[in-house]
């Protein structure tokens, strides 16, 4: 997973900047009448720093694999597609039930973080 990992997320980080410069120049009329030009930047934001934690988190593994630095590339990646997914079509679709599945993401995204946390906690460092 780790090497995958590192991939994913630069290929997540090359796709979150794309989207934020879309957002930005192509689509700001659009996302500005509407109203969603805030959720549309809020997507690109936590996606780009869950990019950022993923190939992190891949790094590490490198160095120190487990069972929890897997779960939680696993949670990050989940997170982005669900949070930011869902807050991308929202603020291009107006489909305001997406809305209710964003949270979701959110939690994958704090189970992510928390997998860190415990990884750090409970490995022991390699000499």
């Amino acid at each position: 997973m780790k090497t995958n990992a590192i991939a994913i997320a630069g290929l997540l980080g090359f796709l979150g900047v794309a989207l934020g410069a879309f957002g930005a120049h192509a689509l700001k009329d659009t996302l500005s009448a509407n109203g969603h030009l805030e959720t549309y930047e809020t997507a690109t934001i936590y996606h780009l720093v869950h990019a950022v934690l993923l190939l992190g988190m891949g790094i590490l593994a490198e160095r120190s694999p487990s069972k929890w630095l897997n779960a939680g590339m696993i949670s990050c990646i989940a997170g982005i597609c669900i949070f930011a997914g869902s807050l991308y079509i929202l603020a291009i679709t107006d489909i305001k039930w997406l809305g209710a599945i964003t949270p979701l993401g959110g939690l994958a995204f704090l189970f992510a973080w928390l997998s860190l946390a415990i990884h750090s906690l409970t490995s022991r460092p390699r000499s």
